[in-house]
């Protein structure tokens, strides 16, 4: 006792509901709050550069999501995310060119669409595990580029697809600043969507049949039943992310979507942090940022050094060998990626001076 309160000393929650809340302290709710309302301020402040770094990392964000979900929070692994991600961009073209269904409700059903083909292939990866499952995924990602380049009625073939810019209510969407928002705002719905789902009894069950899936089945939980259905929420934000990255490129072309980009959201989780939502977000923000910081340190070694024969021309590998690198070395120094380093700083700080 320190005066008249006591010190609060373990665990004191008293039911699920507390258990299971969303946000385990009122400062990590206003801390989420205020990093949301500091996002939208963004375009008041920031140039156009800035802002289409930060539309990157919200489009790759939801996409690379999804792939935690299937991966760090089921156990199930794909190399072939960036195919989906694909899919929902020209499925999201299609709708909004052929169908004339307006864009912002062609996103959704976008990735309603990649649900659906994530459910079939997920039919018989459910079944299987470890290199199997791999190579199946793997399949999947050259099927479905195959697919991208014979179906000139999807996605226009070699010559691609256009996109329209989004609309609301007759205005137009299509700057970087007024597509901000809309990229914000499907980023806070999937990923509130995302952290429940965590906290639900599927939630739950793939954590099961990730940690144990003999003990989960033994238990009850339908093993190929929450495996196919991983696949389809994977998808679902595989989806969502490639719908909005194709309108804010104007035009989608199958050459984009190829297995560096899946190595790429594999990369994304493992440096956030397997299994974590906030993890991924993290993650992304470091794919996304690294090529520009290796950028800026070339350009630095120039000024300091001189001109280094080659060395510009070499920035396109050095970036792609940084990304390979930073994976490496997360894997070998920080498996838990950077999540848990942000843990560990919160706990320290807040445990300040008794942190042991």
């Amino acid at each position: 006792m320190i005066g008249s309160s006591l010190v609060p000393c373990g665990q004191f929650k008293t039911s699920y509901s507390e258990d299971t809340t969303l946000f385990l302290t009122p400062a990590s709710r206003r801390f989420c709050i205020a990093a949301i309302v500091l996002a939208a301020a963004a375009p008041l402040v920031l140039g156009p550069y800035p802002l289409t770094l930060m539309i990157q990392i919200g489009f790759f964000a939801i996409a690379a999501l999804g792939l935690n979900i299937l991966v760090g929070s089921t156990g199930q692994i794909s190399l072939g995310h960036a195919a989906f991600f694909g899919f929902g961009a020209f499925a999201s073209a299609w709708l909004n060119s052929t169908v004339g269904v307006p864009v912002l409700l062609a996103i959704p059903l976008a990735g309603l669409m990649t649900t659906l083909l994530g459910l079939l292939f997920g039919i018989p990866a459910g079944r299987l595990k470890g290199l199997y499952l791999a190579i199946a995924t793997f399949a999947s990602q050259y099927i479905l580029e195959d697919f991208f380049a014979r179906a000139t009625w999807f996605t226009g073939g070699s010559s691609g697809a256009m996109a329209a810019p989004a609309s609301l209510f007759g205005w137009e969407l299509s700057g970087d600043r007024q597509y901000f928002y809309v990229v914000l705002v499907f980023l806070v719905v999937m990923f509130v969507l995302g952290a429940n789902l965590l906290r639900t009894r599927d939630g739950r069950a793939f954590v099961a049949v990730r940690d144990h899936y003999l003990s989960a089945e033994v238990m009850g939980v339908n093993l190929t039943r929450y495996r196919i259905l991983s696949f389809g929420i994977s998808s679902f934000y595989a989806g969502i992310g490639g719908a909005l990255y194709g309108h804010y490129l104007g035009y989608v072309s199958a050459e984009g979507f190829t297995i560096l980009q899946s190595i790429q959201f594999l990369g994304m989780i493992i440096i956030g942090g397997l299994g974590s939502v906030t993890g991924t977000l993290m993650g992304t923000c470091f794919m996304v940022l690294l090529p520009e910081v290796t950028e800026g340190a070339v350009s630095l070694i120039k000024q300091v050094v001189g001109d280094v024969p080659g060395l510009t021309g070499a920035l396109a590998y050095i970036k792609e060998a940084a990304i390979g690198l930073a994976i490496v070395l997360f894997l070998i120094f920080e498996p838990d990626g950077l999540v848990h380093r942000w843990r560990t700083i919160k706990s320290y700080w807040k445990l300040y001076p008794f942190s042991y």
